[in-house]
């Protein structure tokens, strides 16, 4: 659909399944300074692209859409969608002494050069979690932007709210300052 809509545009094939991977193999296939992830079933405009890039342009090194500031929104989003993304929210404003307005939305964008510092590893919908935490604990100058998430115009959802929000849950406390490496992470840096 993409080429469609712009001929030159470069298709990535994954390497795994999930999100999560299909989110790192883009990242490691990209050439430019900044990186822009948004999801590709429409609910996200490219429009507000050169807002992200404003920010990181003045000095931010990560910029995420919140949904729940002042110009922001969702036509789309379920009430048991809000309320979990709400939970998960309060959790890692307390686990990480932060102020975010929205974290389980996927429009953001960051400077290619921490890709390494972000580290990232989650297989599925947890990696947006797992993009903000590390982000956190990094020092990274973090910027939210008003986002409006419109109504998916292709596909389905693959998220599932209870067991997707566990998985989200999970990550949020493995990856907390001061938390006991977990397994896949000390895996990872003994290889």
């Amino acid at each position: 659909m993409a080429q469609y809509c712009l001929p030159t545009v470069h298709s990535v094939r994954q390497s795994g399944r999930g999100k999560g991977n299909a989110l790192r193999t883009g990242f490691l296939e990209a050439k430019g300074d900044y990186v822009v992830m948004m999801d590709a079933d429409g609910s996200m405009s490219p429009a507000e692209i050169p807002h992200f890039v404003h920010f990181l342009d003045h000095g931010y090194d990560f910029v995420k859409g919140s949904r729940f500031v002042a110009g922001g929104g969702s036509l789309d989003l379920t009430p048991i969608r809000k309320m979990g993304n709400h939970a998960l929210l309060i959790a890692t404003n307390r686990l990480y002494h932060a102020r975010l307005t929205d974290l389980c939305y996927g429009f953001c964008a960051f400077r290619r050069s921490f890709l390494d510092q972000l580290d990232l590893h989650a297989a599925g919908f947890e990696i947006e979690a797992e993009m903000i935490v590390h982000a956190l604990r990094s020092g990274l100058r973090i910027a939210e932007v008003p986002s409006l998430e419109l109504p998916r115009r292709s596909g389905c959802s693959n998220l599932h709210a209870i067991s997707d929000g566990r998985r989200v849950l999970r990550t949020l406390f493995a990856e907390r300052p001061g938390a006991r490496p977990s397994a896949a992470r000390a895996e990872r840096s003994s290889a």
